[in-house]
């Protein structure tokens, strides 16, 4: 029975888009971040993520290609860099799929930046890395 299986709950693991300089200090640029805010080692990281969405004017569906990066073995409150994001995307919602071993058990949670919800005034503190970004 489904009552019966225990599906562990998914905490102090984010991602976020961070708005950030380029390495020659002259564009802004946006990149999307795993946090391992745990106190304890992720192995065996992987993350997919993908843009889904409709064109607001002929209300087709959009979907971009499904990309899949593997972060490996995560320190104790590390992050790593999952990719590049451009702006152009921000209309679609963007969804990241974690997947991880924690304590030989493999765990999962999917993360997703709702339409235009990556916009400058919803942007904090990033945990860790110290620059402004969204967070979820």
């Amino acid at each position: 029975m489904k009552s019966d299986i225990n599906i562990p709950k998914v905490e102090n693991i984010a991602v976020a888009v961070v708005k950030e300089w380029n390495d020659e200090k002259t564009v802004e640029v946006y990149n999307v971040y795993l946090i391992n805010l745990k106190n304890h080692i992720i192995r065996n990281t992987l993350v997919s993520s993908q843009g889904y969405g409709e064109n607001a004017i002929t209300g087709e569906s959009i979907k971009t290609s499904t990309l899949r990066h593997f972060i490996g073995d995560m320190d104790p409150m590390s992050f790593a860099k999952i990719e590049p994001i451009m702006e152009e995307v921000f209309g679609l919602s963007n969804e990241y799929w974690v997947s991880f071993y924690e304590n030989n058990q493999i765990l999962d949670k999917k993360f997703i930046f709702l339409a235009e919800s990556i916009t400058d005034e919803n942007m904090k503190l990033v945990p860790l890395i110290n620059k402004k970004g969204v967070v979820i």
